[in-house]
């Protein structure tokens, strides 16, 4: 039985440490985005289509409402590129979300990657 991948990344930027946690499970992912201290924050879901129906990827605000867009859109984002339920948890104390947009999708992207390579290791 397989268990959840776990990856952890970091990326310092205009003198702050933007932080990853991803947890993948065979049928979901979680993610948790926040600057200088793993903390959880504003979370959002996201639901892939199934493959036979066209159209968005549906997803909700579950926690808090600060950071609702960027979560919103990496869990969007997240679901359509994994194929999976993706959990997004954005938390920002200084910097607005429009700032840590791009810092945090470096990360989603650096931590794709990561567990993407992981899994190629295996073969």
């Amino acid at each position: 039985m397989e268990r959840a991948k776990v990856v952890k990344e970091e990326l310092c930027e205009q003198d702050t440490c933007f932080l990853a946690v991803y947890v993948e499970a065979t049928n979901s992912c979680l993610i948790m985005l926040s600057e200088k201290q793993d903390k959880l924050g504003t979370l959002a879901i996201a639901v892939p289509k199934p493959q036979n129906l066209l159209g968005p990827v549906t997803s909700s605000v579950l926690l808090g409402d600060k950071n609702a867009v960027s979560a919103r859109m990496f869990a969007e984002y997240v679901a359509s590129k994994k194929g999976k339920i993706a959990m997004v948890s954005v938390h920002l104390d200084r910097l607005s979300e429009m700032q840590a947009q791009v810092f945090f999708m470096h990360l989603i992207e650096k931590v794709l990657k990561a567990e993407g390579e992981k899994e190629a290791e295996k073969i």
